[in-house]
């Protein structure tokens, strides 16, 4: 139901920029180009992209990293850089936002340079397991762990290579059940390249840590390989999975397929080489730098650091990109990180001015929730 939502609050945005909404994608990429909303800048609006019906959730954050809903619509945030794991109610949120309430401190993470407290997932059998799943940074490794509320975290995958950068964090639920999970090189190329190496993959999972039936080797974890840094997962209406991947000359949206190679460090970019995978969209590090994901039937929604917006991208039916990229809020807010489609039919996205890399604003870091036309601007 979420995924749905997330075209109709975009579509709303998209009315909100420039009077317009996205047609239906034909079945290939040889149709015409999709209705985008153009552009409106006014004396108050000069970043190149029109006004979204944006609140704030949530303020003074410090690098809020992972983000997910339980089942009762009340929100969990990771940290990175002060381990803390925060419980946001957004139905008692009054004008200076939601409370934000501490649930525990996660003991043993090491922090510094990208690593840390990252990533997150509620069960989505949560009603009766009660579990949660964190991915972070330890003194020797990056790790994925479940754990209830408040209790002690217990590691399902260990050995996951960490460095100062390249640590990858993203892990979400696919629509088949399994537990996807985004690493990064850590510093090491090659180790990208090499099927033994959990650095530089997606990793499809039970959530037990084993690896998922189904996986190209049924040995190991590793369902695709060759990426640089992987923080965005996200799935279409056909379950088509999709990645960000943080490179250094060019930043990169793929379709992830089972058991294929994405070229790092070979290659970035356009490779034109049936070894590789080429991505479906590219984008140079200063309008980049694209983390978080969010996907819906058609429509994918990356979130972006160095390049400070949103881009939305319009699929077609099968599975390509139609049109150019629509970016969002340019420079309005800073470094994006994370984008997530909210039970109640908004859209959450959260800031990382504190991460080092940012100049941060007084309200810094933010929770935002961008929200349909008619709203009224409501959080209940």
């Amino acid at each position: 139901m979420a995924a749905g939502r997330l075209v109709a609050v975009l579509a709303a945005a998209a009315t909100l920029l420039g009077g317009c909404t996205f047609g239906k994608p034909p079945p290939d990429q040889n149709g015409a180009p999709p209705r985008l909303p153009s552009p409106s800048p006014s004396p108050s609006d000069r970043t190149g992209d029109g006004q979204a019906a944006v609140e704030v959730v949530a303020k003074h954050l410090s690098v809020p990293w992972g983000l997910d809903f339980l089942p009762d619509g009340t929100a969990l945030v990771t940290e990175r850089d002060t381990d803390r794991l925060l419980k946001i109610l957004p139905a008692s949120a009054g004008p200076e936002g939601a409370p934000v309430t501490e649930v525990q401190t996660v003991a043993g993470v090491a922090n510094g340079g990208d690593g840390g407290l990252l990533g997150l997932a509620v069960s989505p059998d949560y009603k009766t397991d009660q579990m949660i799943f964190i991915y972070y940074s330890t003194a020797s490794d990056n790790r994925i762990a479940k754990l209830t509320l408040g209790g002690t975290p217990q590691p399902i995958v260990t050995g996951i290579p960490h460095g100062p950068t390249g640590n990858g964090g993203r892990i979400a639920f696919g629509p088949d059940g399994f537990l996807y999970a985004g690493t990064g090189d850590a510093g090491n190329p090659p180790s990208a390249a090499d099927p033994n190496s959990l650095a530089g993959k997606v990793l499809r999972l039970t959530t037990d840590g084993k690896p998922a039936p189904g996986n190209p080797n049924p040995a190991s974890p590793v369902y695709a390989g060759g990426f640089r840094d992987v923080e965005g997962l996200a799935w279409d209406a056909t379950k088509r999975l999709y990645a960000t991947d943080i490179g250094t000359t060019w930043d990169e949206l793929n379709p992830v397929q089972p058991g294929r190679d994405y070229g790092w460090p070979a290659v970035e970019g356009t490779a034109n080489n049936p070894k590789y995978v080429d991505p479906l969209v590219t984008w140079k590090p200063d309008e980049g730098g694209c983390a978080g994901l969010g996907g819906s039937a058609t429509v994918l929604v990356t979130a972006c650091l160095t390049g400070t917006r949103l881009y939305v991208v319009q699929l077609t039916q099968a599975g390509g990109s139609l049109g150019a990229p629509q970016p969002l809020l340019t420079k309005k807010y800073g470094r994006l990180r994370t984008v997530l489609p909210a039970p109640d039919g908004s859209v959450w996205v959260t800031t990382s001015n504190k991460d080092g890399q940012g100049t941060p604003g007084p309200d810094d870091d933010q929770i935002l929730r961008i929200v349909p036309e008619g709203s009224a601007g409501s959080l209940t």
